[in-house]
């Protein structure tokens, strides 16, 4: 897949294709059928497809602190989109200038002028331009100007998540900041993920032998409520089963509120200064004090053998479904 920054990085001989646009945080299933459908626009036409979406998040431009939680960074986004068969993603600077364009200007400068776009594919609510002024019917109004066509698709996707409410970004993030494990991998269509660095800690789970990595998440991450987890921990490639802690450590009152992931059963790892991910499965507990450190180490070796009994159950029906597939 073709990765693009801003529209001076489209190449000047790309020809006609087939475009759908969003932040696209998270890669929902709602998200999955647009893009999917695009996808199959595209092939159908015998054009490439291409997803454009901004950065940073434009409500942080238009209203400065309101930057949504995100389920995912732009590398995961992209990846996700790759296996559903995206030709290309452009990632466009969402600047203040930006944000005045007008819909009308929006078209001409992205989708006519540069993309070349055959057919638009959007949900029912998407809204672009200066003030969201722009919506689907003025995008279908323009196309029979500008010789493309439009496809919208419902998105609204419904399960038990949520009360059984449509499947959305904001849905995720309300049942990821709930601990909601399962909720939130039914919208997103897998396990949350949050990745990032592992920094040195107090390094007081290595002390009472169950030696965690302390992950330092990028800004805006949504990180699930405090509390116990089961999940895996990957690094170097290699995904691991892990007891997964969020919060602050009231055992021994500090303030900083963290993400440490303990790799069940595997000794010796050095995993400071690696770029990790952590797979939220399932809340186990939540955050509590003990009131002694017998009851604590008590409570982890229950955490421990919870998430290596969720995790392994995990695999092995996953393990059956793709058998049967």
């Amino acid at each position: 897949m073709q990765r693009w920054r801003g529209l001076e990085d489209i190449p000047q001989d790309w020809g006609r294709s087939v475009v759908t646009i969003g932040s696209y945080d998270g890669v929902h299933r709602g998200h999955q059928l647009i893009i999917g459908r695009a996808v199959a626009k595209a092939r159908e036409l015998g054009v490439p497809s291409v997803v454009v979406t901004f950065d940073p998040h434009p409500s942080e431009v238009v209203r400065p602190g309101s930057h949504p939680p995100i389920l995912a960074p732009y590398d995961r986004r992209a990846e996700l989109m790759a296996g559903l068969g995206v030709d290309a993603l452009l990632i466009l600077p969402f600047t203040a200038e930006f944000s005045q364009l007008s819909p009308s200007d929006f078209i001409v400068k992205v989708l006519v002028d540069k993309l070349h776009a055959r057919a638009v594919i959007e949900g029912p609510n998407f809204r672009f331009g200066h003030r969201a002024a722009g919506n689907v019917d003025f995008l279908r109004e323009l196309g029979a100007t500008y010789d493309y066509e439009v496809e919208v698709v419902d998105l609204f996707e419904r399960g038990t998540a949520g009360g059984g409410v449509p499947f959305s970004s904001t849905l995720a993030r309300r049942l990821v900041a709930e601990g909601d494990m399962e909720g939130a991998a039914e919208v997103l269509g897998r396990p949350h993920r949050v990745e990032g660095v592992v920094v040195r800690g107090a390094q007081r789970g290595r002390e009472l032998g169950y030696p965690t990595a302390n992950v330092e998440t990028p800004p805006h991450t949504a990180v699930p409520a405090d509390g116990v987890y089961a999940g895996w921990l990957t690094a170097n490639g290699e995904r691991m089963p892990a007891a997964i802690s969020v919060g602050t450590n009231l055992q021994f009152d500090a303030t900083e509120r963290t993400v440490e992931a303990y790799a069940i059963d595997r000794i010796g790892l050095d995993l400071y200064g690696l770029h990790v991910t952590v797979d939220f499965l399932a809340y186990v507990r939540g955050m509590a004090r003990f009131e002694s450190l017998d009851g604590l180490l008590e409570a982890i070796a229950d955490d421990v053998k919870r998430a290596r009994s969720l995790t392994q159950e995990y695999d092995a029906q996953h393990a059956r479904h793709r058998a049967r597939d």
